[in-house]
């Protein structure tokens, strides 16, 4: 085994780690905080599966009329 190729490669490595972290960080920073939706703020865009395993858009859903968004959790443990 060749120590010195075999250091410059663990070099490179931490070298990318590095810098791939600060990267990550700094985006982060950058990004600033999610800001929560209010009353009367319109919705970002998204596609759901529907019933049927259709995608549920909701710009197109939105185009209809008025849209209510109800979630439910499962109380039903599947066996």
């Amino acid at each position: 085994m060749n120590l010195v190729n075999g250091g410059g490669t663990m070099r490179r490595t931490r070298s990318i780690v590095r810098g791939t972290l600060l990267g990550v960080v700094l985006a982060l920073l950058l990004a600033g905080p999610a800001r929560a939706l209010e009353v009367g703020d319109r919705a970002p865009d998204f596609t759901l599966t529907g019933s049927g395993g259709k995608p549920v858009k909701l710009a197109e859903m939105l185009g209809k009329g008025p849209v209510v968004i109800y979630t439910f959790v499962s109380a039903v443990n599947a066996v």
